[in-house]
């Protein structure tokens, strides 16, 4: 973990643009008289007299079901205990930055200047019909346990205690996959707790939950074991006095299988961990410092499973893991509350995605090779993009089964909502998969690189995900050991070059296709063994649909073997590739940064025509803009001159599309430009980018992917006689599954092509 100094943080919250975290955006257009009559007065009476008639309308016409009150009185702030409502309000800001950042969900922070339970109840009462749900925080125990009960029961949002609850839910599932990886039940192991406050019996009870016997459960607080002969309890800590002669921490952690800190520092030592049964799990989890530091636990005990509340070190019990994602559940199906199974479904949702392929994004953000189930990875991490996809659903899902909801929805569907909500890449993305998942999977997608563990992970999620059925080209034995080693559960189709039964039919095919370009019989018999030869040949013999091959071959390797076998598709000279660059909300396709170095104008035109039918599978009507340095002959030169013929011809050949140019970059994709100086140029707001050579295209997406915070994905090759299609050296197993699905498409789209030809006839 990156270290920071005091002046670090303070610097962080004075200066970065505006003090403190947190700002109030609008969300509709404020620009004009109108945008102004219609958001205050006199339109907003609209909505007033609406939301009197039927009150539940206030969640169609203003943002209460997306906006969670983070409520706290500073009594205890984490690790630093009662600092008091105004110090608490940066830890409040820090948290309602987070539940934008992981959920998109709003937050008003509120800090009540109060210490007694019964008027903070009555204020956040009076100010609940604000909120969709209330995210109460940093409030001391016991009387934290005394406002959540007492609201829940008051409120018909939901009301959740997240210093209770939110390490309740990530431990549990942390604890479910240690406990399966050390091969024990949760009927048969001992739980010790250091600590009897909120977090400590909120994680008792959802281990109960999860099947922990309550009487295995030994909590133990600041003046020792909670006993039943001790006097001093509150009726929360009674719920857990056993009848016991333990008496200390070291008396409980004899012969116990589980540890979970919730205490202090430092306060279990490496001989009390020695004396834990056998494969012991330690949840080391108070913060910023843990019960015991990994090394010395893990010095003391070989066979030790342990986790803490720390990012520098593995599986970490980390909040951020369950509320955000437990009230976008929650606020989606507009849940009374979150009761207890919605808690257990988040739990398990958890636990269930720790056994899942980690994806590459997540690895570089931690900066590791790999993740996988195990000792080290027990829990997902923080930044793992797929715990929204996986968490919200399960907790929405659980709150419908169990009649807290108001709102029924589509689980499906809303799992694709939510990927929506992480950006138009992941809307594009799923729009790939969708259209290649309508294929029952069916379709036969054959990689080259079949012993490459990004190739082996991307074709598991590929077949996991219903896109299509992989094919690997590889030595059985080498895929297998990779697959192995990377935990999967996985057993592909494997086409061995080296072991090929239908070598020689191959051979005699391959020989036919070249025989007159220079290829002899035995060069045949010997090339067919190269997997991109092998590959676009399984295509072209009807023993695969797509060929997928790149990402250890420079882009001539796979290219010119395709080409040898696949040649153009009908009517087409030249293959091109594009790319998909989305701009914040704007998508775009740039063309040609793959495959012609220096295309003529007649080149040009046919790169946007196919470029132009591509967006149209992409269900985006054309705007096709020819790029130069030039705006409609500004400058006369050579260069400017071939673009203008290739404008030119496109309009001849393609009167159907919305063509335009020459014009320069800022031209084509800002309107305000054309409507102003060019009102009689036939494209406004450009989505096809024809660039004028590689060079630039090249250039373009490279810039805007790595300056520009643009996402790129490609390159996507256009005019092949058959759907083969290359991917980039280095790329991410994202962007191959994405290649994948695109594939499919293509295939798809050929198929499509060929019935209705067939009915024609």
């Amino acid at each position: 973990m990156t270290k920071i100094t005091r002046e670090d943080a303070l610097e962080y919250h004075r200066l970065k643009g505006k003090p403190g975290k947190i700002a109030v955006v609008p969300t509709k257009p404020m620009d004009t008289q109108r945008d102004l009559s219609l958001a205050y007065s006199p339109g907003v009476a609209e909505p007033v007299l609406e939301i009197e008639k039927n009150p539940a309308d206030v969640y169609e016409y203003t943002s209460k079901g997306n906006l969670v009150g983070v409520i706290t009185n500073g009594t205890a702030i984490l690790g630093l205990g009662d600092r008091g409502a105004l110090a608490a309000k940066p830890v409040m800001e820090g948290k309602a930055v987070l539940f934008k950042k992981f959920a998109d969900i709003d937050v008003f922070d509120i800090e009540i200047n109060s210490r007694d339970p019964e008027e903070i109840v009555r204020v956040i009462a009076a100010i609940s019909p604000t909120f969709g749900g209330i995210n109460l925080e940093d409030f001391k125990a016991p009387e934290c346990f005394y406002i959540e009960e007492e609201l829940k029961q008051l409120l018909d949002i939901p009301v959740f205690h997240d210093d209770q609850h939110g390490t309740a839910i990530i431990s549990s599932a942390g604890l479910a996959n240690a406990l399966e990886v050390v091969g024990k039940e949760h009927s048969q192991i001992r739980l010790v707790i250091s600590g009897a406050g909120a977090s400590a019996v909120s994680c008792a009870e959802l281990a109960i939950s999860w099947g922990v016997k309550r009487e295995n459960i030994m909590m133990v607080d600041s003046k020792g074991v909670v006993h039943s002969g001790r006097t001093d309890l509150n009726k929360y800590k009674q719920r857990f006095a056993l009848e016991t002669k333990a008496r200390t921490l070291a008396d409980a952690m004899r012969d116990a299988d589980v540890f979970y800190g919730l205490s202090v520092a430092n306060v279990l030592t490496p001989e009390m961990v020695k004396t834990m049964a056998k494969n012991p799990i330690v949840f080391a989890m108070a913060n910023p410092d843990p019960e015991i530091l990994p090394e010395l636990a893990k010095a003391a005990r070989k066979d030790l499973i342990i986790a803490t509340g720390r990012s520098d070190y593995p599986n970490q019990v980390n909040n951020v893991l369950g509320f955000p994602f437990i009230f976008r559940g929650a606020l989606d199906v507009r849940a009374r509350a979150i009761n207890e199974e919605m808690k257990l479904a988040a739990s398990k949702a958890l636990a269930a995605l720790t056994k899942e392929d980690v994806p590459d994004s997540v690895l570089r953000a931690y900066g590791v090779d790999s993740m996988k189930f195990g000792r080290d990875y027990i829990i997902p991490t923080p930044l793992d993009p797929r715990v929204l996809l996986w968490e919200a659903p399960a907790v929405a899902e659980a709150a419908m089964q169990t009649g807290v909801a108001r709102k029924t929805i589509d689980i499906e569907e809303y799992r694709q909502q939510l990927a929506y909500r992480q950006g138009k890449g992941e809307q594009v993305r799923h729009f790939f998969q969708n259209k290649a998942r309508s294929s029952g999977g069916t379709k036969r997608v054959v990689f080259a690189e079949g012993r490459e563990a990004k190739i082996i992970r991307a074709a598991y999620q590929v077949a996991d995900e219903g896109i299509a059925t992989p094919i690997l080209i590889g030595q059985p034995d080498a895929i297998a050991k990779q697959i192995t080693d990377l935990g999967l559960d996985y057993e592909p189709q494997i086409v061995d070059p080296s072991n090929f039964a239908q070598a020689e039919k191959y051979a005699s095919t391959f020989y036919e296709l070249r025989q007159r370009k220079g290829l002899t019989r035995h060069d045949a018999a010997m090339r067919v063994r190269e997997p991109n030869v092998l590959g676009p040949l399984m295509v072209k013999m009807g023993d695969a649909d797509a060929f997928i091959s790149g990402l250890t071959y420079d882009y001539p390797e796979v290219l010119r073997p395709a080409l040898q076998v696949h040649h153009t598709q009908t009517g087409a000279v030249r293959a091109a590739g594009v790319y998909i660059i989305i701009v914040e909300d704007r998508v775009f396709l740039f063309t040609d940064a793959t495959v012609n170095i220096d295309p003529s104008a007649e080149d040009l035109a046919e790169i946007a025509s196919l470029a132009a039918d591509f967006a149209v599978r992409l269900e985006l009507t054309p705007r096709v803009a020819f790029l130069s340095f030039s705006n409609f002959g500004s400058t006369p030169h050579a260069l400017s001159d071939k673009v203008r013929r290739a404008v030119a011809l496109t309009k001849l050949r393609r009167p159907d599309l919305q063509v335009d140019g020459e014009m320069q970059a800022d031209t084509a994709v800002v309107p305000e430009i054309v409507e102003e100086r060019y009102p009689f140029s036939a494209v406004k707001d450009a989505n096809v980018l024809v660039f004028p050579s590689l060079e630039s295209a090249n250039i373009a997406y490279k810039l805007l992917a790595h300056l520009g915070n643009a996402k790129a994905i490609g390159p996507i090759l256009l005019g092949m006689g058959a759907p083969i299609h290359v991917l980039q050296t280095g790329d991410d197993v994202n962007a191959i599954v994405q290649i994948a699905a695109v594939a499919v498409m293509d295939a798809m789209a050929r198929e499509t092509k060929i019935e209705a030809k067939a009915k024609k006839k």
